[in-house]
């Protein structure tokens, strides 16, 4: 098994949980890959010897993005949806809609390679590990081929039958909840890891939330919530209640939902994306941690209320807008995000851990908020390899 020594690293952020400060980070450093994991890390000085050699010029390396919420199985265009919201139109969950009748449309080569292009463009932004939900099918048969398309890229596929009732079912929206704890949970199960709700008005109430990821649970899946975005509502208390790991959104929260995701350890997954797409308020992340709770980030890549890829921008937005620090949406963006997957393997660059990792054209993490909009990424790692 080969071995290469990257070295010339100005920064090294490894996000090692024994280090005294939260990324880890290392400087003037170095870092042994063999095969696809790290099998050494730190001064370049005390560096052993490999087969190869690569001197990154004084440019930072840091873990691969993890990104835990992203809508890639889609077909269609919502970008007038997004022209009526900045001329002044509010934003409501029934334009997924919209997307469901294109998705349905789409064939299974037009999904996959609409998905196979915006996995490149994660890529290319540094995100190396990324989670994709279905959600714009809402029948059987679409549902489990969009997650079929997904994890053709993925391991991390979400089943999000429960997005919003469709057109068929909107007089009657408990029989699309037995529809989706049926046989739409029997057909999406073999080709998901998660399963899903949104949980909001508009779209699924805390009781249909609460039946919806009971099945999923009796089918082996692991459960996660879209909850509180667009106003107070019972999901994120739900979320901690179930001790899920993860809860995503958290723009409206009261004291009780703080108090609730502190206690349980629940990870509230923020979304910059969406807010800084939709002019709705950020959510409050200095509040979060300061609270004790664990906060990840994550692009919420989707067609209507946020189609970005780029978490070099989620990041910016998140030390702009919601009080964190460089590092805290560094650590955020990768360690967390990790963590929001139930991933020990990746979000970190530390002995035994999968090399995926990003160069960046820049000395240091912060340049990913100094310089917004700009491509520092200057190369990925994955599994690695260079990709």
């Amino acid at each position: 098994m080969s071995s290469t020594l990257i070295t010339g690293i100005a920064e090294l952020v490894t996000n090692d949980p024994e280090a005294d400060d939260l990324l880890g980070a290392i400087a003037d450093a170095a870092l042994v890959v063999e095969g696809a994991t790290v099998a050494w890390v730190g001064r370049a000085i005390d560096a052993p010897e490999a087969d190869e050699r690569l001197d990154v010029g004084g440019r930072a390396v840091l873990p691969g993005f993890v990104d835990s919420h992203s809508h890639l199985v889609f077909a269609g265009d919502r970008a007038a949806e997004f022209a009526a919201r900045m001329a002044g139109e509010s934003y409501a969950a029934g334009g997924i809609r919209t997307t469901v009748a294109a998705t349905r449309a789409a064939t299974d080569e037009q999904l996959t390679s609409h998905v196979a292009r915006l996995v490149a463009e994660m890529r290319r932004q540094g995100t190396t590990t990324v989670e994709i939900k279905s959600g714009y099918g809402l029948s059987t048969r679409d549902e489990a081929r969009s997650l079929a398309v997904a994890r053709q890229f993925t391991e991390e596929t979400t089943f999000l039958g429960a997005h919003v009732v469709p057109a068929e079912h909107a007089d009657d929206p408990a029989a699309y909840v037995d529809l989706v704890t049926g046989p739409m949970l029997d057909a999406a199960a073999p080709y998901a890891r998660w399963i899903d709700v949104f949980c909001e008005r508009g779209a699924f109430d805390g009781d249909q939330a609460r039946a919806v990821l009971a099945a999923g649970a009796a089918k082996g899946l692991r459960g996660r919530l879209h909850a509180n975005q667009l106003g107070p509502g019972p999901g994120v208390r739900l979320a901690a209640e179930l001790g899920l790991t993860a809860v995503d959104h958290c723009t409206y929260l009261e004291d009780a939902d703080v108090d609730a995701l502190r206690d349980s350890g629940t990870i509230a997954t923020l979304l910059p994306g969406v807010e800084f797409s939709t002019r709705q308020p950020y959510p409050d992340a200095r509040r979060l941690l300061d609270a004790g709770v664990r906060v990840a980030i994550a692009s919420d890549c989707n067609p209507g209320s946020c189609f970005t890829s780029s978490l070099p921008l989620c990041v910016a937005l998140a030390v702009r807008e919601m009080g964190m620090t460089p590092g805290e949406a560094v650590h955020a963006a990768t360690a967390t995000g990790a963590r929001a997957l139930d991933r020990d393997d990746v979000g970190a660059l530390t002995v035994g851990r999968r090399a995926d990792l990003m160069v960046l054209d820049a000395p240091s993490h912060v340049h990913l908020a100094y310089r917004p909009g700009v491509p520092l990424v200057q190369q990925v790692w994955q599994g690695g390899r260079p990709v």
